[in-house]
């Protein structure tokens, strides 16, 4: 490991340990979240309200001195709330785009299913092609960007489904559950006197971030590796209770995921145990049952029953 690979280790160390003080008993979220941004995939979050969601974007984008905008859905949210527009000034006699709060590094996009699905997919070009077009004109978002949006579940009055195109814009999609007793006890007593992000220092800037994203990239993952993501993608395509399979799309962000995690997990290789890991989290979201399927078994099952099926590949060819 290089003397530049050993300090951006410690730098994601640090970030890691500074979210901990903000999200206690959140380490495997902490950790696949930066996984996510440095494999440059955005994150859908699930949980009911007051889990710490909204927190964890917040404390990052402080620890790394990122620009952060919130967007709070509901039915009423138009595309342009998101995106921007342009306005006439008679004066200048032209047309001034004014920015939306895509315009930013972080951008918290808060009870996304709360949100009309034409609204939900004003953020489609912007997270697949970092730009926005407004009016015929194409603006360039800040870079790095990185989408963080949180659901209710289902079962929750006034939510819509998310599109299949928007699902598979997420490169992961994990829950923010309920915390233990003695973490939730902790809690308590921490916010009793300073609110965590108060206190919470930056430990790097964009500029890291982007030289991590990139050195990211030269992880080496084996061949074996590839056909063994492949054999997972290519089984959800062809299983007698699933009505849509993963995209290619899909197998790609897995790939990218498993280079990243690697890289916070300080090696230059990937590993089988790492997509193992990461699998539920990068497919499960992208995944549509036949109906009946649906109600017996959930999506995570029949992957967990996919991943039993495919041979674990042994050797790591360099």
């Amino acid at each position: 490991m290089s003397d530049e690979s050993r300090k951006h280790s410690h730098i994601i160390k640090q970030i890691e340990q500074n979210l901990s003080k903000c999200l206690l008993g959140k380490q495997k979220e902490i950790k696949l979240l930066m996984t996510c941004l440095l494999a440059g995939g955005h994150v859908l979050l699930e949980g009911v309200p007051g889990t710490g969601k909204t927190m964890l974007v917040k404390a990052l984008a402080k620890t790394v001195q990122g620009d952060f905008r919130r967007i709070q859905c509901n039915p009423d949210l138009l595309p342009t709330d998101i995106t921007g527009f342009s306005i006439y000034h008679p004066k200048d006699e032209e047309f001034v785009f004014r920015p939306g709060p895509v315009m930013t590094n972080f951008l918290l996009v808060d009870e996304i299913n709360r949100a009309s699905t034409k609204t939900q997919s004003a953020l489609l070009e912007a997270m697949e092609e970092k730009q926005v077009s407004v009016d015929g004109t194409i603006y360039e978002l800040p870079q790095p960007f990185f989408v963080m949006a949180t659901q209710n579940p289902m079962e929750f009055e006034g939510t819509y489904l998310l599109p299949e195109a928007q699902l598979d814009r997420f490169m992961m999609k994990f829950t923010m559950g309920y915390p233990d007793k003695d973490t939730e006890k902790e809690l308590l007593f921490s916010k009793s006197s300073v609110h965590p992000l108060e206190e919470l220092q930056a430990i790097t800037d964009m500029q890291h971030i982007m030289k991590m994203q990139q050195e990211m990239k030269s992880v080496h993952i084996a061949e074996s590796v590839i056909d063994y993501i492949l054999e997972i993608g290519r089984k959800t395509r062809e299983h007698a209770q699933i009505f849509l399979g993963v995209s290619p799309r899909a197998t790609l962000a897995l790939v990218q995921a498993s280079k990243a995690y690697a890289y916070v997990e300080e090696r230059d290789f990937v590993t089988p145990d790492d997509v193992k890991l990461l699998v539920l989290y990068v497919f499960a979201h992208r995944i549509i049952l036949k109906s009946q399927a649906s109600v017996e078994n959930r999506v995570e099952s029949v992957l967990q029953t996919i991943m039993e099926s495919v041979k674990v590949p042994i050797r790591l060819e360099k």
